[in-house]
């Protein structure tokens, strides 16, 4: 079948919003302020900053040039950089596997989102006084993840099916304004009320003494992964629709700026919220000094402060806040998908229209399974494709771009960028880093996660 892709982003500014996005999403306004909140808060954001500085930003670049330089799916752009028949298989079972966890995580990702969805809508339920509907969007009930799970499927297939610069690009170029705006506006607002300051002062003066527990780096390792959604074959999907004249260390740099900004504003505005609501009487800690509901943070410890506020202002503020996790959510889910729907499209005969509604049933009926069995499933899928998968698969394309791909064809690909010169200082170190270094990290980091 041919491997000619369906589309390019049409500008650099279209391709930042949408990587941004993709790299934006539920774990950065979700997942960062939880993992900060449970791990020492300064101690974990000082970790990600400088895992993000050492690990993500050298990945990102990693996947993005594997991607750009296959022009296809993550499974035949790894097996491209390879000289010989058994690389070439390996590194094709390496972007499956990509694509396969790209496919669980949108599982556990899609329940998520669809929580969110709910979520912004109860208030609207309980202005128009209706009691009964707003407690059911509430409520995690069998039947409310089961609609709004498919909900937001449907919406992320809604956007993947028209296609690249029409779906993925226009829609990245909308959503992530609106998301930053909001975010901004999150933060300006929780900041004046009052306890705000004590949550600020967690978060930002770190306990020097928890900077190398286990529980911290390896939080603080899936987080750098899951937000940049390294290992997941994203990244090699939006690689591949790049034109091969771009720069992409300034480009992974905008993307990695961006993301690592959104999940200090969410920390900046979820942290301080929960202290904010302590001072207002919600109980955020246990009697041991332990994080209540940590997994659900975002819906225990907000909804309970907006109630707080009363007023018209307590309805507006959860539907805003909400509405900015369904925008999240949605720019990640739509890089997400993309991973398989390519792949479909590029292997079969299928046009993307079909291609999209395939994928978008499968990803439906897997999520079914995790929301019928919720207590089993939702937390071993997050651990399994975040904390397992994406740090092997990380390890997997790092090998490959340090020890695999030929060293010239690596050059002349670095080269063949516009205002680029491939025997500069950076582009000079950034190979020998990806080879040594990045490898030596994550296997040091896997290590400590594999005996924990």
């Amino acid at each position: 079948m041919s491997t000619v892709k369906q589309g390019h982003f049409s500008s650099r500014i279209g391709f930042i919003m949408a990587a941004a996005g993709s790299a934006v999403g539920v774990g950065n306004i979700w997942g960062f302020p939880t993992q900060a909140a449970t791990h020492g808060g300064g101690a974990f954001l000082l970790v990600y900053l400088i895992l993000i500085l050492l690990l993500g930003y050298p990945m990102l670049l990693a996947e993005l040039m594997i991607g750009r330089h296959g022009q296809t799916n993550p499974a035949d752009a790894m097996a491209k950089i390879a000289n010989n028949p058994m690389a070439k298989k390996i590194g094709k079972t390496i972007g499956f596997i990509s694509i396969i966890t790209a496919t669980l995580i949108c599982t556990f990702y899609s329940i998520l989102s669809g929580w969110f969805v709910s979520f912004a809508l109860a208030p609207v339920a309980q202005m128009a006084n209706q009691q009964q509907v707003s407690a059911w969007l509430m409520d995690f009930s069998l039947s409310r993840n089961l609609v709004f799970t498919l909900v937001f499927i449907a919406m992320v297939i809604l956007v993947i099916r028209q296609g690249v610069q029409q779906g993925i690009e226009r829609w990245s170029k909308r959503l992530m304004p609106m998301l930053l705006i909001i975010l901004v506006a999150g933060v300006a607002y929780i900041l004046t009320q009052p306890g705000a300051m004590q949550g600020l002062e967690v978060l930002l003066v770190p306990d020097f003494s928890r900077i190398f527990e286990a529980d911290v780096l390896v939080g603080a390792l899936g987080q750098t992964f899951f937000s940049l959604t390294i290992g997941t074959g994203a990244m090699m999907v939006y690689g591949a629709y790049l034109n091969q004249n771009e720069d992409l260390g300034k480009l992974t740099a905008y993307v990695t700026l961006t993301d690592t900004s959104v999940a200090f504003l969410a920390a900046l505005m979820v942290i301080p919220a929960m202290y904010v609501a302590q001072h207002n009487g919600v109980q955020i800690f246990a009697e041991d000094g332990s994080l209540l509901n940590s997994d659900t943070l975002v819906f225990t410890v907000l909804p309970a402060l907006f109630d707080t506020l009363g007023g018209v202002s307590q309805y507006l503020l959860a539907i805003i806040f909400f509405m900015l996790m369904t925008i999240a959510g949605l720019t990640s889910a739509i890089s997400i998908v993309e991973v398989p729907t390519s792949y479909i499209v590029e292997k079969t005969s299928l046009g993307r229209d079909k291609a999209t509604l395939l994928v978008g049933a499968l990803i439906a009926v897997l999520s079914m399974v995790v929301v019928f069995n919720f207590n089993t499933l939702f937390g071993l899928m997050i651990t399994l494709t975040t904390e397992r998968a994406q740090p092997l698969i990380a390890l997997g394309i790092a090998i490959f771009l340090g020890w695999v791909w030929s060293r010239n064809k690596l050059i002349n690909t670095i080269a063949a960028q516009d205002g680029v010169k491939a025997d500069s200082l950076f582009w000079k170190l950034w190979p020998v880093y990806v080879k040594f270094v990045c490898p030596l990290l994550i296997i040091v980091i896997i290590m400590q996660l594999f005996t924990k």
